[in-house]
């Protein structure tokens, strides 16, 4: 995709723009989480990438010097090249550390009186995950720079290369989600065994695993099924998400919803939710709220 240099510095800055919204609206837990810390992270990563885009672009005689070095408009398009890569080589990796930090929190493995220690882990974590991805782009990566052989001010235009990974992911954790939503809601059916007291027990326990998944699965649906159908859209569509724009703050925001549904689904924490022993991670967007019938609770 070759994009003219006004309309690249319009899209930083309206992905600039809704990363700080999102990550004001999210302000009273925004470090409570790695997801969390990872979007601050970004958001000053996005904001530097702009400001470094238009104090390249905006002289007129389309050069700078910065520490001795002479940087032009080729190292603006060079810099959204990169940048776009390792956002890229990160869709994975964030997601991954992601799912372990809800499950650890939804399982009550992570103590919330710790909060202070967890928030400098997610910090650290962050942090060697930007500088793995840098590297690994740098080292071990095929990635060859597309720029174009003219003079540095008769650039207007950059080569903006493409992001898979996004897709990839959202298909991946979407097919797990339906599996693990699946698995639960069939543990009923399979318990066809005569109704002795432990039998009893186990399926009332299975119907209470199902009734989590089935409301988690509303509570998601209720609150990102028009973003779903975009995302289906762009599958269908030959376009091709630019990779500079694949991992903003609003992504991970359904990440994380998408994440915390898939943990709920594949851990059913029924009893722990019905005494109030567990929570669902923060999530500015869905709230994590689950009905259970008195019977459930007396048993759990």
């Amino acid at each position: 995709m070759n994009l003219s240099l006004p309309s690249l510095l319009l899209s930083l800055g309206g992905k600039c723009l809704l990363n700080w919204s999102l990550v004001f609206l999210q302000r009273n837990h925004i470090c409570k989480n790695f997801l969390g810390v990872f979007s601050v992270s970004l958001a000053v990563i996005d904001t530097l990438l702009t400001f470094s885009v238009t104090a390249l672009h905006v002289p007129a005689d389309g050069h700078v010097l910065l520490l001795g070095l002479r940087l032009t408009r080729y190292h603006v398009c060079l810099l959204v090249q990169v940048c776009g890569q390792v956002y890229s080589a990160l869709q994975w990796p964030v997601a991954v550390v992601a799912g372990l930090d809800h499950f650890f929190a939804v399982t009550g493995r992570l103590q919330p009186s710790r909060a202070g220690v967890r928030g400098i882990v997610c910090l650290v974590v962050s942090g060697l995950l930007w500088c793995l991805a840098a590297l690994y782009i740098f080292l071990l990566s095929d990635f060859t720079p597309v720029m174009e052989d003219v003079p540095h001010t008769l650039i207007h235009r950059c080569w903006v290369l493409h992001s898979s990974q996004i897709l990839q992911v959202f298909m991946f954790l979407l097919l797990t989600l339906g599996c693990a939503a699946l698995h639960a809601g069939s543990s009923v059916r399979l318990l066809k065994t005569p109704p002795l007291r432990d039998q009893i027990t186990n399926k009332s326990g299975a119907r209470c695993r199902r009734s989590v998944a089935q409301q988690a699965l509303r509570i998601f649906l209720d609150t990102w099924a028009l973003f779903l159908l975009f995302l289906a859209v762009l599958l269908l569509l030959p376009l091709g998400i630019p990779a500079y724009l694949g991992l903003s703050v609003a992504w991970l925001c359904f990440i994380n919803s998408l994440l915390i549904a898939l943990v709920l689904c594949a851990v059913c924490p029924a009893s722990r939710l019905a005494q109030g022993l567990a929570a669902a991670p923060p999530d500015s967007f869905c709230e994590w709220r689950f009905k259970f019938s008195p019977a459930t609770e007396d048993r759990s």
